[in-house]
């Protein structure tokens, strides 16, 4: 401020008709003194008397100060009161923006709110989510880091922890601060504070060797001297600051080093502390003279010459390496040259006011030499000029100045000294866009790495997870949860999984959803060829059979039993294998009602055409077993008379009959068959008959039709046929059930037919199979999904089919081809039976002739 305050008067072109004087005022970092010093500046005593001047001489200009926001803040309050104008320089606290409670207060430094923004997007920029907060107790530190959480809380940013800098030193509080720093997984710290605030807590940290963090520094400290001291380096490397604009200010390090402590009172104290030695020569007499009683009681030559304490003026600032004469780093000391260059053009514009042309009623313009501060006050408001050789354009926009930070990186040599790198630039008045320019590859960070620190709460959730909240924490703290089969998330950290619609799944990352596999039993894959195959190779062996029995049509195992249904049963067969093959391939409407109807009347033709076999074999059965029943009755009641005729002693007595002629004619004849071949013929077609008017009937109503399953499996689309209706099918299928019933009880009953040939039997075993495919079938089917249910399905109709026909055919091509001397007319008779003592069935059928009366032979 000296420094310019001379620069200023030594120059021509600025106030050249007045000088600038000053007043200084040391508020000791203190509230209190501030106001004090503020009402002593105003009184112009040194006992401060409210709103009362007595002071004379050159009227008061500006304050230009205080240094600290709190100090600021007090001091406003009163000026404001006085519409006395106030110039700071270092006071940065957001809350000072405000003309209705500080309407005189201006500043040469940025407002706190763009330190605040810069800060947050800095956070932003490198990603960080999980940050802790470190503020002074006063008003610099509170609404610094208010503004700073408002601005990254709302962009999704959490604050891991929050401590505040006592003002007076409290070990309690700073080890709290220590232990809270060490746990916290937070690696990036927001600091808010003055360096004096802050430095008790940087040695106690450096006490504990804490590394691997990243301070945020605000302008307060961010090259303060007090904080970067030797030692600091494992803990301050790599911190990321805001500092104000740096400038050069020429003749500054010569005005420093050329100070002369005997003609300027101010400098005494400094430089009595930088060198050991004292300006009082009596001061220094009479410490010399006290240390020498102190050695041997009695004083010294030397004392009485020149004490040793004593300033020689051949110290020298130049020899001295600290940091009074850096000036490499001129940011607040260039606020304060703005500052005081704001008031002296205020001033000049005052002073070259042209009356008439005045900014005051009636155009007046003020005295320069006698005005109020108000006047003052206006001038400094509308003051706008550049800064001697940077050239840097000020003007006040309601008391503050653009918001323009370089942004410093704290780097360490190879002598573990640190240095500062401007590493990018805030700038407040540009676009958006371009507000922040930062050049990552220029940064070091703690640990001497290249890569920015990660810190996060929890690590982001990639595609396919969502976040999960965790009770209790903050919103940055979360797990993240796999999305569940058929849903998605397609970005990172997403809240909710998006579930997949219609035709589409998730897939295995379950980030994006694919079409639903389309599966259906196709003819080309190994299993359709398979089936198709074995359908095939049935039909033929079927054929095969049918072709046997017409070349062998005139013979008698084949005309047995109706040689019309035997082929009508091979061609059912044939129609059952083949009906097969249509269940295969893409379901398409004509072959969902192909397939199915030509399944249900295939069997009704096979089941019809074995019940017809069945009930004439039944029924002959039935007729030999009565003649048996007759004949045995017969054949008793002969041995009965001639037991009785030998008891009486008449050896002559031959029995020739007995009185059972009548039952004899009125009983059915075993070698004729009760059903002929149109009987039989006729409840063939006629059950088939009925199977064919249901099947019309379900076709024309509710046919079945191809659908698109998409429940049975969620990974995949099933081609098949829908029923069209449950009643239908039931009907359907469950009368071949009571066909197939039916045709078994009709064999069942005629198994026991005493013939060379039992095709009774045959047909039993051929229901058998034909029931246990089916009952198999039915949880097989149930279990399966997918094209697997159209798979088992064809296995029970082949197995089904090759049952009836092995069962069936089998034994009598067997006869054909291997045992033709078997194909005869009496192979196909019933056999005799052997009496129980008296010979065969047949004797039993002679003795039972015609006979009326029993005659005795003398």
């Amino acid at each position: 401020m000296l420094f310019a305050i001379n620069e200023i008067n030594n120059k021509k072109e600025l106030l050249p008709n007045t000088d600038l004087g000053y007043v200084i005022y040391d508020s000791c970092f203190t509230i209190s003194k501030a106001v004090e010093g503020t009402l002593t500046y105003l009184t112009g005593q040194d006992e401060a008397v409210p709103n009362y001047r007595c002071g004379n001489g050159a009227p008061l200009a500006a304050l230009v100060g205080a240094g600290g926001s709190d100090l600021s803040i007090a001091t406003a309050r009163i000026l404001g009161l006085y519409h006395f104008p106030q110039v700071s320089y270092c006071s940065t606290c957001s809350a000072l923006e405000s003309k209705f409670q500080f309407p005189t207060f201006l500043r040469t430094i940025p407002n706190d709110k763009h330190q605040s923004k810069a800060m947050a997007q800095l956070v932003l920029h490198f990603g960080w989510t999980w940050v802790g907060t470190i503020a002074a107790d006063d008003d610099y530190g509170k609404y610094g880091i208010k503004d700073f959480k408002d601005q990254v809380e709302e962009a999704g940013v959490c604050i891991s922890f929050s401590e505040t800098l006592p003002k007076v030193n409290s070990p309690e509080v700073i080890q709290r601060i220590v232990k809270t720093v060490i746990e916290s997984t937070a690696k990036i710290i927001v600091v808010f504070s003055s360096d004096v605030d802050l430095s008790p807590l940087i040695h106690e940290l450096v006490q504990y060797n804490v590394t691997n963090r990243t301070w945020i520094a605000s302008e307060a400290w961010v090259t303060s001297a007090l904080i970067n001291q030797h030692g600091v380096s494992s803990l301050l490397g790599g911190t990321l600051g805001f500092a104000v604009k740096r400038a050069e200010i020429p003749g500054l390090q010569e005005h420093l080093l050329n100070i002369d402590p005997y003609a300027d009172p101010l400098t005494e104290e400094f430089w009595e502390k930088l060198f050991n030695c004292t300006l009082d020569f009596s001061k220094a007499l009479r410490q010399a003279r006290q240390s020498a009683a102190g050695l041997n009681g009695t004083a010294s030559r030397a004392v009485r010459a020149v004490p040793d304490g004593l300033c020689t003026n051949e110290e020298s600032l130049a020899k001295v390496n600290n940091t009074y004469s850096d000036v490499s780093q001129l940011r607040i000391t260039y606020s304060v040259y703005k500052a005081v260059y704001a008031v002296a053009n205020a001033l000049h514009n005052m002073e070259t006011c042209v009356p008439g042309k005045g900014p005051f009623v009636g155009n007046s313009c003020a005295d320069i030499t006698n005005f109020e501060p108000w006047q003052l006050m206006y001038y400094l408001k509308n003051v706008r000029f550049k800064v001697p050789n940077t050239n840097e354009e000020i003007f006040f926009d309601e008391g503050d100045v653009e918001g323009f930070y370089d942004i410093l990186n704290w780097q360490v040599n190879s002598n573990g000294e640190i240095f500062y790198t401007t590493v990018g630039h805030y700038n407040a008045s540009a676009a958006a866009e371009d507000m922040m320019n930062i050049k990552n590859d220029s940064i070091i960070w703690n640990s001497q790495v290249v890569e920015p620190p990660r810190s996060v709460c929890s690590e982001n959730c990639v595609p396919g997870t969502r976040k999960g909240i965790r009770q209790g924490e903050p919103v940055c703290c979360f797990d993240c949860i796999p999305c569940a089969d058929g849903e998605i998330s397609n970005t990172t950290n997403a809240r909710e999984c998006i579930l997949c619609s219609g035709d589409y799944w998730s897939n295995d990352a379950h980030d994006t959803c694919v079409p639903k596999i389309i599966e259906f039993l196709a003819f080309g894959e190994a299993l359709g060829i398979t089936l198709i195959v074995i359908s095939a190779f049935g039909a033929l062996i079927t054929i095969a059979v049918a072709v046997v029995f017409v070349m062998n049509i005139r013979t008698p195992l084949v005309k047995a039993n109706d040689v019309l249904l035997s082929f009508t049963l091979l061609f059912s067969l044939v129609v059952t294998f083949l009906c097969s093959i249509v269940f295969l391939g893409e379901p398409q409407k004509w072959s969902c009602m192909t397939s199915q109807v030509a399944l249900a009347l295939g069997f009704a033709i096979c089941l019809s055409s074995i019940m017809g076999k069945a009930a004439v074999l039944m029924l002959r059965a039935q007729a030999l077993k009565a003649a048996r029943v007759r004949a045995k009755a017969a054949a008793k009641a002969a041995k009965a008379a001639a037991e009785a005729a030998a008891n009486r002693g008449s050896p002559d007595v031959i029995v020739t009959s007995t009185n059972n002629n009548n039952d004899s004619g009125n009983s059915p004849n075993p070698d004729v068959d009760i059903l002929t071949f149109a009987h039989q013929r006729a409840i063939a077609a006629t059950a088939t008959l009925v199977q064919i008017i249901a099947c019309t009937v379900w076709l024309l109503i509710l046919p079945p039709y191809p659908i698109k399953n998409t429940s049975a499996q969620n990974i995949k689309i099933i081609l098949e046929c829908d029923k069209g209706s449950v009643i239908f099918i039931c009907c359907i299928f469950g009368y071949d059930i009571l066909l197939a019933l039916v045709a078994f009880v009709f064999a069942f009953i005629a198994r026991k037919l005493e013939d060379h040939f039992s095709e009774a039997k045959c047909m039993t075993f051929g229901m058998l199979v034909f029931f246990i495919v089916w009952i198999s079938f039915v949880p097989a089917y149930l279990s399966t999904r997918g094209k697997f249910m159209v798979a088992v399905q064809i296995f029970a109709i082949l197995a089904s089919s090759f049952g009836l026909l092995t069962c069936i055919f089998l034994p009598k091509c067997y006869v054909l081809l291997v045992k033709p001397e078997r194909n005869t007319e009496e192979m196909m008779k019933p056999r005799p039976k052997p009496r129980e003592g008296f010979g065969t069935s047949a004797s039993l059928a002679t003795a039972a002739t015609e006979v009326t009366a029993t005659t005795a032979i003398d």
